[in-house]
């Protein structure tokens, strides 16, 4: 699963992804915006984010997003996704489909007996894949990891 396109950039299978992850501490106290708090007194557990993130280790990969076509999905240039190869792609899913030897993050949906990757910004069309043979859904995006 070495394919690289020019609109995603795949990065790892989870299972490659070292297991000598010690973790991060998880405060359980909210985080206020006004006065500071002292936190050591909340300091729950160390905190790993592959723990959270990857629910299926053998089905997972990662991608880094380029363009602007998920915007309104939360999903910016430069973004990782999580993406979980044994979730179903089903209506409202944000997928990420071989289209023609390209990789693509959208969202499926159903629409009048039409399948159809959609976009989340309103300056990309739409694509029909309904009668397309070479579609190929490789997963569910299940998470999005982004710079403020």
């Amino acid at each position: 699963m070495a394919f690289i396109s020019s609109s995603l950039e795949l990065l790892a299978p989870a299972a490659v992804i070292s297991d000598h992850r010690t973790g991060l501490p998880l405060y359980l106290a909210p985080v206020e915006a006004g006065f500071p708090s002292p936190a050591e007194d909340y300091l729950d557990c160390k905190l790993d984010l592959h723990r959270h993130m990857v629910r299926n280790e053998a089905a997972t990969f990662f991608l880094r997003a380029h363009g602007e076509s998920m915007l309104g999905a939360g999903i910016h240039d430069g973004d990782l996704l999580v993406v979980d190869r044994s979730v179903e792609a089903g209506h409202r899913k944000v997928v990420i489909a071989a289209l023609e030897g390209e990789l693509t993050v959208k969202r499926l949906l159903r629409r009048d007996g039409r399948v159809v990757l959609a976009p989340e910004n309103p300056r990309f069309d739409p694509i029909d894949i309904t009668e397309s043979e070479f579609v190929h859904i490789w997963g569910v995006v299940t998470y999005v990891v982004h710079k403020l």
